[in-house]
């Protein structure tokens, strides 16, 4: 049976959430891959343990995470069910509604009939009575932001989730969401979404209206999908991301001018102390309006490593001058 250990909240720094009451670890845990039934499942749980001995009490999952679709917050339930039954009440789960999850007009984008269904779908698989936030995963350009954002509501104000969250919103929506959320008696918890060094849309405007708004941050694939790591040094190993005909990284991604980037910035984190990925993670958590990072892990080693971001994570003006030299 699995314990955790005593001092898990000893080294884990902790940010309140804009301005709610909730506290958020400073790196959160994905499951978007390498937890779903084509996965090892003992890998799986062991790195749910690691993190959670670690101090990461906040686990992100959506309800479209496997694959197959689903199979993520399955193999999360049963670990809830067993493994870390005596602890919900010290953990921050987290599920989203918004891609495609089912055939059909129902099973997808921004309805009220889709998300409220989804999250009943998901609390069923995890078996759980609540999550502690429920996103909308993304904007629905054909539906009334009042009615997808009336759901999220709904599911909070049914006791199903504690806290409304967004998720690949522009600043524009955001700010509006906000304002809808907030007439409803549900403010905007927390957005999610995709920022990087290689990622950088998100300074345009949208970090500025989290900031006025008081509304968390928690930025995904801070390491652009493994480019912001020593993987693609030497090439384009054959078991990578990059190597597989389906996915969001490409060949094509790996330009010659990414690839001295990637090099580049690989000498600067060395100068650091630090691997290229610790570097990129800490280079997001410098920030302030930055609540958490969102890291994945196909193995404890390598959640560790991530996690040791948090041991260096101040840069002098001359270290922030270098890297944008590079990233320009």
């Amino acid at each position: 049976m699995y314990q955790a250990t005593e001092n898990r909240y000893e080294s884990m720094p902790y940010k309140r959430c804009g301005n709610s009451g909730l506290h958020l670890p400073a790196v959160s845990l994905g499951l978007w891959h390498n937890f779903g039934g084509v996965d090892q499942f003992e890998n799986g749980r062991a790195i749910i343990h690691r993190a959670f001995d670690l101090g990461i009490t906040h686990f992100d999952l959506a309800n479209n995470y496997g694959p197959p679709p689903g199979s993520a917050e399955e193999n999360f339930g049963k670990l809830l069910a067993t493994d870390l039954a005596a602890y919900r009440d010290e953990l921050v789960i987290s599920t989203k509604a918004g891609y495609t999850m089912w055939p059909g007009p129902y099973g997808d984008w921004g309805s009220r009939k889709y998300l409220l269904a989804s999250l009943d779908q998901s609390l069923k698989r995890m078996g759980i009575d609540y999550v502690d936030i429920f996103y909308s995963h993304r904007r629905d350009p054909e539906t009334p932001m009042e009615e997808t954002l009336g759901a999220v509501a709904s599911a909070v104000k049914q006791g199903k989730a504690l806290y409304a969250g967004i998720s690949n919103y522009n600043a524009e929506d955001t700010r509006t969401a906000c304002q809808i959320l907030r007439e409803m008696g549900c403010p905007l918890l927390i957005h999610q979404p995709k920022y990087s060094m290689f990622v950088r849309e998100p300074e345009a405007g949208l970090l500025d209206v989290l900031g006025e708004e008081g509304v968390g941050c928690i930025p995904f694939s801070p390491l652009a999908q493994g480019m912001l790591t020593d993987r693609y040094l030497g090439g384009i190993p054959a078991e990578s991301r990059a190597a597989k005909s389906h996915g969001f990284l490409q060949k094509s991604d790996l330009t010659e001018q990414r690839l001295g980037q990637i090099s580049r910035l690989n000498e600067l984190a060395a100068g650091r102390g630090q691997s290229l990925a610790q570097m990129a993670l800490a280079w997001v958590l410098r920030d302030a309006r930055i609540t958490t990072v969102l890291i994945g892990a196909s193995s404890v080693e390598q959640l560790e490593q991530n996690i040791a971001c948090l041991e260096k994570r101040d840069f002098s003006d001359d270290q922030l001058a270098a890297i944008e030299e590079v990233l320009a």
